[in-house]
């Protein structure tokens, strides 16, 4: 993001050194992008889909738990394009009111009810239009060579309708996309770009945080010549200087989060996208990353979120993941087994413990901050930190 660098050294030349902070910490809610898979990518598969049979955004009772007993103040809340913006309307600022509202009332239930933070998550990969064997279907958004390609003033649109609704919820957070990838950089740009200026034309002060390309991946961000994350990123303009970086991270062999298997050091390989974030004096979330219930992962799930805490570029976090229709499926390092996910209660396949008790509360639980911000609107300076009200 261009935020006016020069000014921001000479300011921080005059003052202290600030520590490194942890504002915001949780958990991704998977599951409102569920219900569309095809295994013959068939267009239109599971659209609109059935609220709570085929897709859902939270359990009340899940985010109870992780606020109430495990303390955490975030919450990324999945959703489908295809669903807010059906098919028949097109990408753009008519909603399915329906859908919309079932989204709200999961949003309002963290922030309003229970007090945390909430990221709207367009869990789309910058694609619209066939989510059906995701993340490889749909158009890419803004490809002019593609006649059935929503258009980059059509995304635009839709975050500048989107924000208009969150605009007065100072503790919603503005996640542009999902892991955009194999497009290029520059039109991934434009998108972004686009949704950052209808969302201030819109009047909306929120935190936005905008990804990366190539699958928001912290370990490439300097890599892929012209086209890497850390040759664009930095361009992006918030005449608001309200805007973070999303990176995710997971530490498998080919950094996929599909396997098992931990072997790839996340220290080491956030070096460089933590060098580029210092050069550019920008903040980060990392929204996923995770690992299985092995003692490799659990080191580098360890060594990870204690390099987060250690690196002042790094603002907050969420796991991935928890939400209310995994049951015994894993949405992280599995090899295709079912040990369940982060979600409060989940069971793994055969009955024994999911995750949640695998993974979550004797690893990451221990790395939740004991003072997290609770109040006030979401910025990338963070505010006040306090224990759980």
């Amino acid at each position: 993001m261009k935020f006016s660098v020069s000014a921001i050294a000479a300011c921080a030349a005059v003052l202290p050194s600030v520590s490194a902070t942890i504002f915001y910490a949780g958990v991704a809610e998977s599951s409102g992008e569920f219900g569309v898979w095809s295994a013959t990518a068939t267009r239109g598969t599971g659209l609109p889909g059935r609220f709570g049979v085929d897709y859902s955004f939270i359990s009340n009772s899940g985010i109870d738990t992780m606020v109430d007993k495990n303390k955490v103040n975030l919450f990324r809340v999945a959703f489908l394009l295809e669903r807010m913006c059906p098919l028949s309307y097109g990408l753009g600022a008519k909603f399915d009111e329906t859908h919309y509202n079932y989204y709200k009332q999961a949003i309002d239930y963290i922030t309003k009810t229970k007090g945390a933070y909430a990221i709207l998550d367009p869990h789309n990969y910058m694609r619209y239009n066939d989510p059906s064997s995701q993340p490889f279907t749909g158009s890419v958004i803004g490809n002019t060579t593609d006649k059935t390609a929503a258009t980059t003033a059509q995304f635009g649109a839709f975050w500048g309708e989107l924000a208009k609704r969150f605009a007065s919820n100072e503790k919603v957070i503005f996640g542009l996309m999902n892991e955009p990838h194999d497009m290029p950089s520059s039109l991934y740009l434009a998108n972004l770009q686009a949704a950052v200026d209808a969302i201030r034309k819109s009047g909306a002060k929120n935190l936005i945080i905008a990804p990366g390309n190539s699958w928001a991946g912290g370990h490439s961000w300097t890599q892929g010549g012209n086209e890497a994350t850390g040759n664009w990123l930095q361009k992006l303009v918030d005449p608001l200087n309200n805007t973070a970086v999303d990176i995710h991270e997971y530490f498998d062999k080919d950094f996929s989060g599909t396997h098992v298997a931990c072997e790839q050091d996340p220290v080491t390989n956030l070096a460089g996208v933590t060098a580029w974030l210092k050069q550019h004096k920008l903040k980060a979330f990392v929204t996923e990353f995770g690992g299985s219930n092995t003692a490799a992962c659990a080191t580098m799930l360890n060594s990870m979120l204690d390099y987060m805490s250690q690196n002042e570029e790094y603002i907050g976090w969420t796991a991935w993941a928890a939400g209310p229709l995994w049951g015994t499926s894993s949405p992280c390092c599995n090899d295709q087994a079912q040990y369940g996910s982060l979600e409060p209660g989940s069971k793994a396949a055969g009955g024994g413990p999911g995750l949640y008790d695998t993974v979550w509360l004797p690893v990451i639980q221990k790395k939740v901050p004991a003072k997290l911000q609770w109040s006030g609107p979401a910025t990338i300076n963070g505010g006040a930190l306090t224990t759980k009200p």
